[in-house]
Parts: C-alpha cells; structure tokens; sequence
C-alpha cells in the first residue's frame, strides 16, 4: 500500500537495565519470533530504584551495544523509574491508583526533570555510540515540569499512553492506546488479558498500533500467550514497524 496509507505496528520493552536482565531476554526472544526479527524498542532505565545502575564498560553496557546495534532503538526511559515525589490532587490520584510508586517524572520540577533527562541521555548515547530515539517517562506519566522539560530537550520523540509526539512543537504523530498487561495481581492480569483479546478486535483501522511489554510479564504464562497472540495478530496486518519511521 502507498506510504500515506501504511499501517503499522510498534513494539517496545520496558524497563531495561542489569536487574532485569534474564526476564529482557526472553522477552525479546519472543518479539524477534513474533515479529519476524529484532524490529522493536527498549526503554533504558540508567539505575532502576537505585539499585540497578548500568555503567559503560559493563557487560550489560556490552549488550546494550549489540542489541542497538542489532536494530534495536533505544529510549531513554526515566533515571530511577522510581517515583520520590509527594503529590497533590490529581497527581497524587495518578500516582496511587496509575501506577505503583513508577511515575518518576510525574512531580519533578522543570530543572530536575531536564537534569534527569540529559544525564539519562548522555548515559545511553555513549554506551550505544549513536543517538537515543527519544524519551519516555516511566508509567507514561508526566507532570507538567518533565512536559517543560521536554520541550526544551533535543529527543526526537516522546510517548505516553495515548500518542507519540515531536517535543519541542507538540506535533502529534501516532495516537491510540497502548496494548500493555498487568501482573501484580490476578485481577489485574484478567482485566489487561481481557483488554488485549479486545484491542485485537478494536484497534485495526488505527493507523499505528503500540504494543509494550514489562519484565514482570514474563512471570505469568497466560500473559506470555497473550503478548505472542497479540503481536502476531497485528503483524499479519501491517508493517512491523520503528519509532523513527513516524518522523518521515
């Protein structure tokens, strides 16, 4: 079909560093097959909870390199992922019932979200040797400092749950929801298998679907059948497509 007509698919993992290594693993070995290749993203975390920090010259840093450049794209996803912030109205209801202490970025001021935001990049681009994508606050979850920041910054691209977009113009150029699953309960985790059989049905007319995986997913083998159904699904249907392709 023509260009201006192509429909694709984008599938990221999130969540990327040294302590999630094993769970990375497989679920990028189960993208590369359902996907027909490695065509997908990653969301690095430079030092998940505080815990985890991924320094150049490490073997972790070592395979961050091959996986780039593998054709992997690599995103900066936060610096701690962590959310230490206090919140109010809005924010705190987010913060509680959103995600679990995950939205870092949803209460930093300006400065100590663009702070995040460079070191996270200077970090990722010097271990992959190339520039990061873009940038995508953990839970997908921005308050209005990381939004500030943003527009300052020189990523190319941002995303949150409902589209992707150009930061410095606000320029929007994919929307729809992304299909994601929960596993920190069994409600959970029949709700987001639930919400997946119904986006396989839903979603086609959008021009660009997204579909995001976690490590935690790969604890559950219901959802691991999900995420493989739910890739093939789409991919039988459009392009399996990158992040960087929606800037053309």
């Amino acid at each position: 079909m023509p260009a201006s007509d192509a429909r694709s698919l984008l599938a990221s993992i999130h969540d990327v560093g040294p302590g999630a290594e094993r769970q990375v693993d497989r679920l990028a070995g189960l993208l590369t097959d359902a996907l027909d290749g490695a065509r997908f993203a990653m969301l690095v975390v430079p030092d998940h909870w505080a815990g985890y920090p991924i320094r150049s010259g490490t073997a972790f840093a070592n395979r961050l390199r091959t996986w780039s450049d593998s054709g992997i794209e690599m995103f900066v996803h936060g610096w701690y992922h962590k959310d230490m912030a206090e919140h109010r109205g809005l924010a705190r209801l987010k913060a509680r019932y959103m995600t679990a202490s995950e939205g870092e970025f949803l209460g930093l001021s300006r400065d100590e979200a663009a702070r995040r935001m460079e070191d996270g990049r200077a970090l990722v681009e010097d271990i992959i040797g190339r520039k990061a994508c873009g940038f995508i606050a953990p839970a997908w979850l921005y308050g209005s400092g990381a939004m500030a920041a943003l527009r300052d910054s020189s990523f190319d691209l941002a995303e949150d749950h409902m589209k992707v977009w150009i930061p410095q113009t606000g320029e929007v150029l994919a929307r729809g929801p992304v299909i994601t699953w929960a596993s920190r309960s069994t409600a959970r985790t029949a709700a987001s298998l639930a919400v997946a059989a119904l986006a396989r049905q839903a979603l086609h007319p959008l021009r660009s679907v997204r579909v995001a995986v976690h490590p935690g997913d790969v604890t559950k083998a219901s959802i691991l059948s999900s995420i493989e159904e739910t890739l093939k699904c789409f991919a039988r249907r459009r392009q399996v497509g990158s992040y960087r392709s929606l800037l053309a």
